[in-house]
């Protein structure tokens, strides 16, 4: 799956959780990308942030940098 396809992904989560705190909508996001994410789709993601052709939502971007620092077990 593309970077791009990935990222309108990622931004749909993020919109989904939009309603929540802020701190709760960048633990919810990243919670989805672990539990419901083959790891490969989220491997490109964290790996494609950096690009600027990609476009993450703050909320978005902040948990797939919390992910990247922090991988899951």
């Amino acid at each position: 799956m593309s970077p791009e396809k990935l990222a309108y992904m990622a931004n749909q989560i993020g919109r989904f959780f939009a309603t929540q705190t802020r701190a709760d909508v960048v633990d919810g996001i990243a919670d989805h990308l672990v539990k419901f994410w083959d790891p490969r789709m989220r491997a490109t993601l964290l790996a494609h942030l950096d690009d600027p052709a990609i476009t993450l939502d703050p909320p978005v971007r902040a948990a797939a940098q919390r992910l990247r620092a922090a991988p899951p077990a």
